[in-house]
């Protein structure tokens, strides 16, 4: 039995127990900045309006009120650009104050500097608009100082995850992460056991920061499985260049340093925005295929009677297993589960309405349920079956980036594809030439190149590879 044959047949249920992913703290933290935003405008307009009572003797005063709302925005503004609503800020109550404090004052100066030019400087009163601004700082104080004493009571302290992985290296204990180890859990980075690293996928998928300890000989393996990852890693370390690291953290309470060899392709900002793009082309999409897909299920149904959907087990973000969906364009004894097999020109197994759907690129639609169940993009690197060969070895097998390509969702199209890089892989080439454009891809993503790669996709839904 060969390599691939004994990784097709692992047993995924002997997973070793305890491999668990952990629940995300992101949609917490998210609910923590919505918040702390409410507070902050509750605040600034309760202080202004104290303010006024107290010397024009009228509570809310229109004028008075008017500099809050003015200033209200453009605090808010500079407040979410400079990082006052982060996870740095909540774990940090000083740094959040004093970055509260510069978009406050900053807001102040621009509203000064707007009324100016304006001759609108005759609108405020001086003494109720200082008095607010002082009273604001005050309460925005008083408040950044509760925040961790909210944070110990109401989430036991934890504001991210955080994993350490102990591989054989230097000791290594951080308060408030949890430590587990790669040898109980039968992680091995220099394996390419696309099982082991499904398994490694839903362990980390929820972490905000991963830290390996390990031998040097394996700070090469790490490095690409956490830059596959798609999230911060660390490796105990000193720095190396040919790790690529992004960065050195020192650990003081540790006396250890780190290198930072991940950090993630996307912010937040940048996974809300693409997340968001998402739901509304597929929704859009949806809508408007909602008959074509009909009747092209109806066909499919019809011909030979068997299911209408093919589900093949892809790869996709963080390395982790998931289904995804095309209508069947195969007769149901000969499809290919692992996608060993590629589809050849003029293939017995294709069906005649497969023929067409797959020469029209109409047996993908299915996957824009992908990617409104958020295991998909409408653009990325478009997810291999696990079985997927060129020029008889496994794409991993030929460059060892290719796990790389991982640490976004895989797309329903993507760059590779507009550039004509689709169909058989028979060439190592093949597969290098959409490595190459998956991982350029990723490295200067941004939502102009997602609506530039959807329009040109319209142009190479037909095309000479796709049978």
């Amino acid at each position: 039995m060969n390599d691939y044959s004994r990784t097709l047949r692992a047993d995924l249920a002997a997973a070793p127990v305890g491999m668990k992913a952990v629940p995300s703290l992101e949609r917490r933290r998210l609910r923590a900045y919505a918040a702390m935003m409410l507070v902050d405008a509750l605040l600034l307009n309760a202080c202004f309006a104290l303010a006024a009572l107290a010397y024009e003797r009228i509570w809310w005063e229109p004028r008075a009120m008017l500099a809050a709302q003015t200033l209200l925005p453009l605090y808010l503004t500079l407040a979410l650009y400079n990082g006052t609503y982060s996870a740095r800020t909540l774990d940090d109550w000083t740094l959040g104050l004093r970055k509260t404090l510069t978009a406050l004052a900053v807001s102040a100066a621009l509203v000064n500097f707007i009324a100016f030019y304006t001759k609108s400087n005759a609108e405020f009163s001086r003494v109720a608009v200082t008095s607010g601004l002082a009273t604001t700082a005050i309460a925005l104080a008083m408040f950044r100082r509760t925040i961790p004493l909210l944070i110990d009571r109401f989430w036991q302290g934890r504001t991210r995850n955080v994993l350490v992985i102990e591989d054989g290296g230097p000791d290594f204990a951080l308060a408030g992460a949890e430590t587990i180890s790669a040898a109980a859990l039968a992680l091995d980075p220099a394996s390419h056991d696309p099982f082991m690293l499904d398994r490694l996928g839903k362990l980390l998928g929820n972490q905000d920061k991963v830290v390996v300890s390990c031998p040097r000989s394996r700070h090469h393996d790490w490095a690409l499985l956490l830059k596959a990852a798609g999230i911060r890693g660390e490796i105990v370390s000193e720095p190396a260049n040919e790790l690529g690291a992004l960065g050195v953290h020192r650990y003081a309470e540790q006396d250890r340093t780190t290198l930072v060899v991940a950090n993630g392709p996307l912010g937040l900002r940048g996974r809300i925005a693409k997340r968001l793009f998402d739901i509304a082309v597929a929704s859009l999409a949806l809508l408007v295929l909602a008959v074509p897909m009909l009747v092209v299920a109806l066909l499919v149904k019809l011909e030979d009677g068997g299911p209408v959907l093919f589900v093949q087990r892809r790869t996709g973000r963080g390395n982790r297993f998931f289904g995804m969906l095309k209508f069947r364009s195969m007769r149901p004894s000969r499809e290919g589960r692992d996608g060993a097999a590629s589809t050849a020109r003029n293939d017995m197994r294709v069906t005649r309405i497969g023929r067409f759907i797959r020469r029209t690129s109409i047996d993908e639609l299915p996957q824009l349920w992908n990617v409104l169940r958020g295991e998909m993009s409408i653009v990325g690197p478009r997810p291999h079956a696990i079985g997927s060969t060129a020029n008889d070895k496994l794409f991993w097998h030929i460059d060892r980036q290719y796990w790389q390509r991982h640490c976004l969702k895989p797309g329903l199209t993507g760059l590779a594809q507009v550039r004509g890089h689709r169909g058989a892989t028979e060439r190592e080439q093949d597969l290098t030439d959409r490595l190459s454009s998956d991982l350029e891809y990723v490295e200067r993503w941004s939502i102009r190149s997602d609506v530039a790669i959807l329009a040109r996709t319209l142009g190479v839904l037909r095309h000479a590879n796709a049978y």
